[in-house]
């Protein structure tokens, strides 16, 4: 296994090819969990995402002649952007096989770093199978995501740089998909700090390192908003470190990633992937565990759809009562949407949305339903506004 050493290798070898992120106690985070919350922020790296370090390290690792033939990797996201864009800072030829499904965003921001990109396959599976053979058939040096030394060591050097800057932590907690960025986060903090705890964290629905490490048989869903940890199979050299080095794995739910992204955005204004959030989704979930200690956290990841955090954001916004689904049954007559719109406009709510219902309802046929969709400032408020419509001689109620 990699040790303290090769991870002090690997900050020589990237010292001022990627940044050296900011790592800095946010002060609501910490009033809102109970534990001292300090931010690692990976989502400011170049290419947003903490993989540039272990491509970086695994590419400046390359004899002349593996450089001179070119590299290949298989990725959907932030790997292949890492890459690409440090093969093509060091002049090398870079091939990254995608599979069909991924976003053409995704596909645009990897080939603008000059890699020729190779659409196979509909899974993962199939696209690195693609890649390999390509490996084979061109003498293409394979840049693997996580199951690799060389990368491992690369991705270890955030927890060389947290440790640097807030010498006090005393636990971590990680985003695990394949592994690679736990493995050497750990192996890197066990060396400097034996007595910290670092805790994996993994979505609910892709627990593959979960099922690997404690034995369990959890089944493995099709998708997740934390899309950069849905790995279906451990690394085998991440899998002996986080056995060895890792003190728990934490499961976190959809609905956990989703609050941690949109508390991210609105406390801390920074955007987060899925999977750059599960450590404070387990945070947000496990508080009694992390009350009171001093918690590192790595915002591993910035790269989100822009329709996806629209989503998010909408939902959450749900979620707290702040946007709200209001049904007013009303006699169907001209002035009545007026009225309607009058008193929630009193009340102090924004009207987003108005549906009318006519077809489809179960009163008579002198009556409408008007579904409104309300901006309000909580459950309080919507409570005050369904008050003042009933107030008004209106049925109405607020629709879940």
């Amino acid at each position: 296994m990699i040790d303290i050493t090769a991870i002090r290798d690997a900050a020589a070898r990237l010292s001022g090819q990627v940044l050296n992120t900011p790592c800095v106690e946010s002060k609501t985070l910490s009033e809102v969990t109970g534990a001292q919350v300090f931010l690692k922020f990976e989502n400011l790296q170049f290419t947003a995402s903490f993989k540039e370090r272990g491509a970086c390290n695994k590419l400046g690792l390359l004899s002349q002649d593996e450089r001179a033939r070119g590299v290949v990797a298989m990725s959907a996201g932030n790997h292949a952007q890492g890459v690409a864009y440090h093969a093509q800072r060091l002049g090398l030829r870079a091939v990254i096989v995608m599979p069909r499904f991924t976003p053409g965003v995704k596909v645009a921001r990897t080939r603008s770093f000059g890699a020729e990109v190779v659409l196979h396959g509909d899974t993962l599976e199939e696209a690195s199978a693609h890649a390999h053979l390509l490996a084979d058939e061109q003498g293409l040096a394979f840049i693997h995501p996580y199951d690799d030394e060389a990368i491992v060591a690369g991705q270890g050097t955030v927890g060389l740089e947290m440790l640097g800057a807030v010498p006090t932590l005393d636990t971590l907690v990680i985003a695990v998909g394949g592994g690679g960025l736990i493995a050497g986060i750990a192996t890197a903090a066990k060396a400097i700090k034996p007595d910290i705890k670092v805790v994996g964290v993994q979505t609910a629905r892709f627990p593959a390192m979960v099922n690997a490490i404690k034995g369990s048989h959890l089944p493995q869903g099709a998708s997740t908003i934390a899309e950069g940890i849905a790995v279906g199979a451990p690394g085998r050299i991440t899998e002996q470190i986080i056995r060895e080095r890792v003190d728990d794995l934490l499961l976190v739910d959809e609905g956990d990633i989703e609050q941690a992204v949109l508390m991210l955005l609105e406390i801390e204004k920074t955007v987060v992937e899925g999977a750059g959030a599960v450590g404070l989704a387990a945070l947000l979930k496990h508080a009694d565990r992390f009350r009171g200690r001093r918690v590192g956290l790595v915002l591993c990841g910035g790269n989100i759809d822009p329709l996806l955090l629209a989503a998010i954001i909408e939902r959450g916004m749900a979620r707290a009562g702040r946007l709200a689904r209001i049904r007013v049954s009303a006699r169907d007559i001209p002035g009545m949407l007026a009225r309607i719109t009058a008193v929630v406009a009193d009340a102090g709510a924004n009207i987003d949305e108005v549906h009318h219902q006519r077809a489809f309802s179960t009163l008579s046929a002198q009556n409408v339903e008007i579904e409104l969709v309300l901006q309000t400032r909580g459950r309080e408020h919507i409570a005050d506004v369904l008050a003042a419509l009933q107030a008004a001689g209106l049925t109405a109620e607020e629709q879940k």
